[in-house]
């Protein structure tokens, strides 16, 4: 796999932003546009308790998908608090993501802005908070709603890997879901290209991601993410800006994860290794008509 580092600016004007970046859907990170915020220093482990400490949240360990489990389906449930005193204790690999901490503590909404001097079409009732263990690990998928994304990261780092929806056949995506067949854990140690041949061909993106970035992710964009530190980042979500996108979003919101979940009920061995299979049969056609491309 080629991987090359992302763009970093400090700050970047709307027509910059929309020329280098919105249009040819290239992800970036901005540096400084969080700092402006309240919550660039107000959102701490110890606030973050004092609001919603005993909201009850669904948390996700490492392991993958297996075979019966549905869409977005939580490993446990646990305090919000007690999980934050357990990941700042040390290294774990539980998580939570879609989390709306807003809805709990409204009052959080006043401590930061949506950029929309750089984009519209902001969903300004679902800001979402991600949070993980130093360790724990977002395996490779793309949002099923399809929005752009400007994720900011407020506590700790992560290590992130992207790459854009046309890779999807070489990094094995499987019908009927956002998800990769292949592992990207440890990726930048290498990846198992002699079970997955195509990934050697995938072009992607990486940097961490520090306190107060601010990486804009376009819509469809894949992205594996490894909690370095225990960490937390917010995301703010924007629809795409064509009709076409916009209908894409809600089939695969309305038709896609429900037809998958529907598989998983009705034949969930027999639909675990056809995705699979199907992945790996796309992936081999991919490359071969690439070579012929050469």
């Amino acid at each position: 796999m080629q991987v090359q580092p992302i763009d970093r600016v400090k700050e970047i004007s709307p027509a910059d932003f929309r020329e280098r970046y919105l249009i040819p859907a290239r992800p970036v990170i901005i540096e400084t546009l969080s700092h402006q915020w309240a919550a660039y220093e107000k959102w701490t482990w110890d606030y973050f308790k004092s609001l919603a400490g005993a909201v009850d949240v669904p948390v996700y360990n490492n392991s993958r998908a297996g075979a019966k489990v549905l869409v977005n389906g939580g490993d446990d449930t646990m305090a919000f608090g007690d999980y934050i005193d357990m990941i700042r204790q040390g290294p774990s690999e539980w998580r939570i993501f879609l989390f709306n901490l807003f809805k709990h503590a409204p009052q959080l909404k006043e401590d930061f802005r949506f950029p929309g001097h750089l984009l519209k079409g902001f969903l300004r009732s679902f800001p979402m908070l991600f949070v993980g263990g130093a360790g724990s690990i977002a395996h490779m998928h793309y949002d099923i709603d399809l929005a752009h994304i400007f994720h900011t990261q407020f506590i700790g780092r992560k290590r992130i890997l992207l790459l854009d929806n046309e890779q999807s056949s070489l990094i094995y995506r499987m019908p009927g879901t956002v998800e990769s067949a292949a592992s990207f854990v440890n990726w930048q140690e290498g990846l198992d290209t002699e079970q997955f041949p195509a990934l050697a061909l995938a072009r992607g993106y990486t940097a961490v991601l520090e306190h107060g970035d601010t990486l804009f992710m376009p819509s469809g964009y894949w992205h594996h993410m490894e909690y370095l530190e225990s960490g937390c980042a917010m995301s703010l979500r924007a629809m795409p800006e064509t009709i076409a996108g916009k209908l894409n979003g809600l089939y695969h919101l309305v038709g896609l994860r429900n037809f998958n979940n529907m598989m998983i009920r009705l034949r969930p061995q027999w639909w675990y290794q056809y995705k699979r299979r199907s992945a790996k049969v796309t992936a081999e056609r991919t490359v071969e008509r690439l070579k012929r491309r050469n």
